[in-house]
């Protein structure tokens, strides 16, 4: 079971970002996991983490109040983790930024290696940010899907989605355009050729 366990963790983290680029390292580095308490049932393949939970490998953070795992007849791993909200956080493969989302229930089926967020949910990376009430990614179709959810006369723009995106050229913050060369140094080199060509004169 124990097996079971780390390998059904190690495919919760890697599946939920692993298509999106993740810390490819983070696969090979062992995970560590907090909860407030642990139960294994052998007969059913399942083992449920409770309070607190906190998964680690590598740059990989899951944060849930609590963690469902289990396993299928053909060996295939699924898992749920609930919160308010469940939140991961993983750095992308040889860059400097982080995928992360969030959402009440977070749900990955090793079977079809999809991964569905439910409830109040985002999905972030770099500065690009997609919300909605759903939202689905398949892996193996490379599909995704957001749906906005309900309607509400209370919140306005409920229903919705949103997607922020920036635009790819775009510059750092810590780049500066660059310098535009200065007609001075032509001038200056001029007044050194006159300069020259007077004194030969003389």
């Amino acid at each position: 079971m124990k097996n079971l366990l780390c390998l059904s963790l190690l495919l919760l983290g890697v599946g939920l970002t692993n298509h999106a680029m993740a810390e490819a390292a983070d696969r090979d580095k062992p995970i560590e996991l907090e909860a407030d308490t642990v139960t294994v049932n052998d007969a059913k393949k399942t083992s449920t983490y409770s309070g607190n939970v906190i998964l680690t490998q590598g740059t990989l953070v899951i944060r849930a109040d609590k963690l469902v795992v289990r396993e299928d007849k053909e060996g295939f791993q699924h898992s749920t983790s609930t919160g308010n909200p469940t939140t991961f956080k993983q750095k992308r493969e040889g860059k400097n930024e982080y995928m992360e989302g969030s959402a009440q229930r977070i749900e990955y089926d090793g079977r079809m290696d999809k991964v569905q967020l439910y409830t109040k949910a985002w999905v972030k990376r770099a500065e690009d940010i997609v919300h909605g009430d759903y939202i689905s990614y398949d892996a193996n179709a490379e599909y995704a899907e957001v749906i906005g959810g309900a309607k509400s006369e209370s919140q306005p723009g409920s229903g919705r989605v949103k997607a922020i995106i920036q635009p790819k050229n775009k510059p750092k913050p810590t780049e500066s355009p660059p310098a535009k060369p200065s007609a001075a140094p032509q001038v200056i080199q001029r007044l050194r050729l006159s300069n020259a060509l007077e004194a030969r004169q003389e």
